[in-house]
């Protein structure tokens, strides 16, 4: 009985799509609103390394939107700048505790990783880590509707949690 009223709904969405595609004015439009946030920790060096990765278009957008400035996080001759801001971006919208104590983060740098930025960060040493608090608020600038994604690892094992606007705060004991 459903197949008998979502065929013919499926031809008016292949034939009105046909007729009058829907152009959207941002490019690289995707109806989606999310970013993912890696932290683990190396045991080796004693350190949590963090890879946020964020679409390039909404972070770009984001950015703006905060700092009122130009951004094209893909032109060279601009990269010095968008680091700044970036950087800037993530110590206000990126919050780690190991063990209940802050975690410094030091900025390392962005690359561009197709339609997505990555945004590499690590901490100072630390000791062993039982249990870690992030905070993100990455997009929250822009989007009412934003997922966060965090993964954490430590000693190689993997907690994931999603976190739907206005959510920001994860909390993974080891």
């Amino acid at each position: 009985m459903l197949a008998f009223i979502y065929k013919p709904l499926l031809y008016c969405y292949i034939f009105g799509g046909i007729i009058a595609p829907v152009s959207h004015a941002v490019k690289g439009f995707h109806p989606i609103h999310v970013s993912t946030s890696n932290v683990e920790y190396n045991g080796k060096d004693n350190k949590l390394e963090v890879i946020c990765t964020i679409f390039t278009d909404d972070f770009e957008a984001a950015l703006a939107k905060q700092y009122k400035a130009k951004t094209d996080l893909s032109k060279t001759e601009m990269h010095a700048a968008m680091d700044a801001l970036v950087k800037s971006y993530l110590a206000a919208n990126l919050h780690i505790k190991a063990d209940d104590k802050p975690a410094n983060l030091n900025y390392l740098g962005f690359e561009l990783n197709k339609e997505a930025v990555d945004v590499y960060l690590e901490s100072d040493k630390l000791p062993p880590v039982k249990k870690v608090e992030v905070e993100v608020s990455l997009l929250h600038n822009l989007f009412d509707d934003q997922i966060n994604i965090v993964h954490i690892i430590v000693n190689g094992v993997r907690k994931s949690e999603k976190l739907d606007f206005p959510d920001k705060r994860v909390v993974q004991v080891f």
